[in-house]
């Protein structure tokens, strides 16, 4: 199967994750980690990466990484084939060290790109390496680096964890607030083990729904929804649909109540139109026009076509002016497609 594409724009934020090939404990000792660490920040240096957060486990790493030149698809083949090469020249192995491909979610700046960070770096407490009181000691983190400026790498920024728990300063007093935040965090936070956490490495994005609509206002994410691997390019695809929706609601009377049966015009004319312009399926348009099942959805959408009902085409003459438009957005390119 071929790569899907990655959307790359100068200053974009990702969450990058990645795991040994078949969940291989590729970095299993103390000097494969630190190997994997000073391949990161060459690979920084090297791509002007800003570095938010990291931590290096035992068969994966994560990644909180900024692109002010829009490089990750370059800086990521760069690291990871620098790496591989690197760790099987030592070991005198051969073959694919990670698996086939790392997952990048997009990442909103300020609240969003905290939240990643505080989710980042509880995670040797969640996999069992450590407790919770010792998480600052972790060697292979950004956390590790909080307490230690002098140590820090310029290109490693701490200001977006520090300012998404209450704007501490970068001072010993804020990296102990913070690191007493983390404790919290791991033990029961949102970036404990519940629903909260579990979405900080699923889908396609990270941030409000603002945030996610100004991306797909790009023409080639916005026609190419296999840009975005499993529950992302479902999200992709529901949030398109409600756009159309939207457009198709504005152009109908003001005056007309957005309530009513299940088969009243308006809704078998928007319905219809959705159907003709969008892939939206019918049980989607049921929940959201509240026409009770998919079957009815079907079955009120033929009978408008067969007896050429005035009523909805009426409502069809106001919606005519979106017809073939409910997906195109207004808004010029924000970003392009990378393979990688």
């Amino acid at each position: 199967m071929a790569f899907k594409l990655r959307l790359e724009f100068p200053g974009a934020i990702y969450h990058a994750v990645n795991r040994g090939n078949d969940r291989r404990w590729m970095f299993a000792d103390a000097r494969t980690k630190t190997a994997f660490e000073a391949c990161l920040f060459e690979a920084c240096k090297r791509c002007q990466w800003l570095l938010h957060a990291f931590v290096v486990m035992s068969n994966h790493h994560h990644l909180v990484i900024e692109t002010p030149q829009g490089n990750l698809v370059a800086g990521m083949q760069w690291l990871q084939s620098t790496f591989a090469n690197r760790f099987n020249r030592l070991r005198k192995e051969r073959g694919h060290l990670f698996q086939s491909r790392y997952k990048a979610l997009l990442v909103e700046a300020g609240d969003a790109l905290g939240q990643i960070c505080h989710y980042v770096h509880p995670n040797p407490v969640r996999a069992g390496i450590l407790p919770v009181t010792n998480l600052p000691e972790h060697r292979w983190s950004s956390a590790w680096y909080l307490a230690r400026p002098a140590k820090r790498p310029q290109f490693l920024r701490v200001e977006a964890a520090l300012t998404a728990t209450g704007g501490l300063p970068d001072s010993r007093a804020g990296w102990n607030c913070y690191a007493d935040y983390l404790r919290w965090q791991a033990a029961e936070g949102p970036a404990g083990k519940n629903s909260a956490c579990v979405a900080m490495s699923r889908g396609w994005a990270i941030g409000s729904e603002e945030f996610k609509q100004a991306l797909l206002r790009d023409p080639a994410l916005a026609t190419e929804v296999r840009a975005w691997p499993e529950g992302g390019a479902a999200e992709v695809r529901s949030m398109r649909w409600e756009t159309a929706l939207a457009a198709a609601h504005s152009h109908l009377p003001p005056e007309l109540p957005r309530v009513g049966h299940k088969s009243a015009p308006w809704k078998v004319a928007v319905a219809r139109h959705m159907k003709e312009t969008t892939d939206a399926p019918n049980q989607w348009l049921a929940i959201h026009l509240d026409m009770g099942s998919a079957a009815y959805v079907s079955k009120h959408i033929g009978l408008s076509r067969q007896s050429c009902d005035s009523a909805v085409n009426q409502y069809l003459e106001h919606l005519a002016e979106v017809k073939g438009k409910a997906c195109t957005f207004r808004t010029a390119p924000v970003c392009s497609g990378s393979k990688g």
